[in-house]
């Protein structure tokens, strides 16, 4: 089965949030397992990524953008580098620590500035939406 995990300063506070991932969660568990990584602050991200020895991309603004066809190429591409496992890593309220930006490789979801709480959700939804374009279902139009 494929892993991703996800990191990010803070946790979901906002339960409808929480309720909407989970949905999209419940929709892969048969293909993708995830798991959520919550640090403190700045520090406590990097601490956490620099541990991970697998494929990761982080989400800022300054990224590279695509489409969803493409990102959903992306996403199959990375799971394929790194061996069935995936970490992204989303930045706080301040955004990413500059060593992160530097350090991996950069994907926008939106030229928008996001809360990195509804990020999470987008996120979600277009790694299901990406495995649905794999498998070339009717859920992308």
């Amino acid at each position: 089965m494929l892993k991703c995990k996800i990191f990010s300063v803070g946790k979901t506070k906002e339960k409808w949030l929480e309720m909407a991932i989970e949905e999209y969660v419940k929709r892969l568990q048969n293909t993708l397992s995830f798991e959520f990584v919550w640090a403190k602050d700045d520090e406590q991200l990097e601490r956490l990524v620099e541990k991970e020895a697998l494929s990761i991309f982080c989400l800022d603004v300054s990224g590279k953008t695509m489409d969803s066809e493409s990102f959903s190429q992306y996403v199959v591409d990375q799971f394929q580098k790194g061996g069935t496992k995936l970490s992204i890593v989303i930045g706080g309220a301040e955004g990413l620590p500059p060593y992160m930006k530097k350090k991996y490789p950069l994907i926008s979801l939106s030229p928008m500035t996001l809360t990195h709480q509804c990020t999470r959700l987008i996120l979600v939804e277009q790694i299901y939406r990406a495995f649905e374009i794999a498998r070339g279902s009717k859920y992308h139009k």
